[in-house]
């Protein structure tokens, strides 16, 4: 090893257990008129939250049937919860940390469904575990207190077996976190703080989305095997998506939404980029990268100063191209993927393509600086975990057409014996992806810890896969606070994690959403 350190399936009912759960989970709202709960929690922000079917105009002619969430202020700032125009995506609520919020969830959708705070950490039965998905017609009350850092965080749904569809259907939002040490800064904030998700979708010809991420037969199980890749990327749910800016430095959230897609974001021109933050908020200091590679579910935080570009200019953000598989696997855009509906889209895994269009403004120029220091990050090494010297191991797997994690796949409430850790502790764990031979391998998998952040101590590579390896390393970012890794063929990552907040049992899985809805998800224990 080398060291570096620094139309698929049908909607159908899916209850989950259905109303056997109602009675049983402390999140359901059973009597929702109420603004307090018997253990006295009083919300400063109260909103109700539905998930439902709805229709878009995405495209000219008929409009476009989603899965949407709709969200409307009960109490509170009116101004916490924001809507992107004219897109299924949404809504994006923005909290200060320290806000106690309150969240009535209706699930208007035909199948069951759960949400998760993708990044925030919350106690367990706040966190969408698969468990807690509430029936059609259910709802759930969710009821915590913002502790994160400011950042860029979002939520989605997370019912076992559905998430990649529900989640394809329209269903996310963004959950973003400003706090006393951010405002200091004095960084683009208003129409200069943008928040961006990128998707890869694909269309039937009366503008109706098309997946094929599941479904019976041959073609449907490769398409969960290599995870769903579309052949329109929307950007905030529109297609060929433009950005009108002032001459003006600019802060700008990406989140990469897609099911399965990995994108290798760069300018046109070859500008470099500087990162500001990823998924756990603001970097210690500003970093800077040819590209960024953008995993399923990471974000990165920019400051893109367009001050110095000239007026009426305009700029293409691109993702680059990149091998499809690491060690003699494939890919959702690989051959026999195409060919056996892993995507069959023409846009490949891998592939290059515009993402978005930004035109500089005719204004006049204002330049600002970006701060040197931009958040206080303890620094950690691995001889803070009592495991150091022999971390826990989770690998990979893959055998019989299915992916899993140690040679297990989900089951709702079985924890192994080496999925139980302890509160209070810290520890080393070690993500393993070297089935890099054959067909079942050579696929890079986005994982992703429900209930914690992390830091990432070390990568290491196979020789043999190292040039897929480093055809996007060079767009890591793995400075600052981190929930989701994306983990190469033939790479081991090493990860530090604090076990220091809530007890409970949360998953860990893969973000490639049609792995985790097949099994490549595991529950792990956090035992006071």
């Amino acid at each position: 090893m080398t060291t570096i350190t620094h139309t698929g399936r049908r909607y159908f009912l899916g209850l989950l257990g259905g109303t056997a759960l109602i009675g049983a989970v402390p999140g359901i709202a059973l009597a929702a008129d109420k603004t307090t709960t018997a253990s006295g929690f009083k919300p400063d922000l109260e909103i109700e939250l539905r998930a439902a079917p709805d229709q878009v105009g995405i495209w000219s002619g008929r409009p476009t049937s989603v899965w949407r969430y709709q969200a409307k202020v009960m109490k509170g700032d009116a101004h916490a919860v924001t809507t992107l125009p004219e897109s299924y995506l949404g809504p994006i609520i923005r909290v200060h940390k320290g806000t106690k919020i309150r969240i009535h969830f209706y699930n208007d959708l035909p199948q069951a469904s759960v949400v998760h705070w993708h990044g925030l950490i919350v106690p367990e039965v706040m966190d969408g575990h698969p468990r807690y998905a509430i029936p059609p017609g259910g709802k759930y009350l969710y009821e915590f207190e913002v502790g994160n850092r400011a950042g860029t965080y979002w939520f989605h749904p997370h019912p076992h077996g559905h998430t990649g569809e529900q989640v394809y259907g329209g269903l996310a939002g963004l959950f973003i976190v400003t706090d006393d040490e951010e405002r200091a800064l004095k960084l683009p904030d208003g129409e200069r703080d943008v928040a961006l998700v990128i998707q890869d979708r694909s269309f039937t010809r009366d503008n109706q989305l098309r997946y094929t991420g599941g479904g019976q037969g041959m073609g449907g199980m490769m398409g969960r095997m290599n995870g769903f890749t579309g052949d329109q990327i929307l950007v905030n749910g529109h297609p060929d998506y433009t950005l009108t800016a002032e001459r003006k430095p600019y802060r700008l959230r990406f989140l990469n939404g897609s099911n399965s897609r990995i994108y290798k974001l760069a300018w046109d021109d070859g500008s470099p980029f500087t990162v500001i933050g990823t998924d756990g908020g603001l970097l210690a200091a500003p970093v800077s990268r040819p590209y960024v590679t953008l995993a399923p579910a990471e974000r990165i935080e920019l400051w893109v100063d367009f001050s110095s570009r000239k007026a009426g200019e305009e700029l293409t953000l691109r993702s680059l191209s990149f091998p499809v598989s690491g060690g003699g696997g494939m890919m959702g855009g690989g051959m026999m993927g195409g060919m056996m509906g892993g995507g069959g889209s023409g846009l490949a895994n891998g592939a290059e393509f515009s993402v978005l269009k930004v035109k500089v403004g005719k204004g006049v120029a204002q330049a600002e600086k970006l701060p040197e220091r931009l958040s206080i990050i303890a620094a950690v090494t691995p001889q803070q975990a009592g495991n150091f010297k022999s971390p826990r191991i989770f690998s990979v797997t893959a055998g019989r057409m299915q992916w899993g994690l140690n040679g297990r796949v989900f089951e709702m409430e079985e924890v192994a014996d080496d999925e139980i850790v302890k509160l209070g502790t810290t520890e080393v764990w070690q993500l393993e992806n070297e089935a890099t031979m054959g067909m079942m391998g050579g696929m890079p998998h986005p994982i992703h810890v429900h209930g914690v952040q992390y830091r990432i101590l070390e990568r290491s590579v196979h020789p043999a896969a190292m040039s897929g390896w480093s055809s996007l390393s060079a767009g890591f970012v793995d400075e600052g606070w981190k929930d989701t890794v994306l983990v190469m063929p033939g790479e081991r990552v090493q990860l530090l994690l604090r076990f220091n907040n809530y007890p409970g049992l949360f998953v860990y899985h893969c973000h490639n959403l049609e792995h985790e809805d097949m099994g490549m998800m595991r529950n792990f224990q956090i035992k006071a």
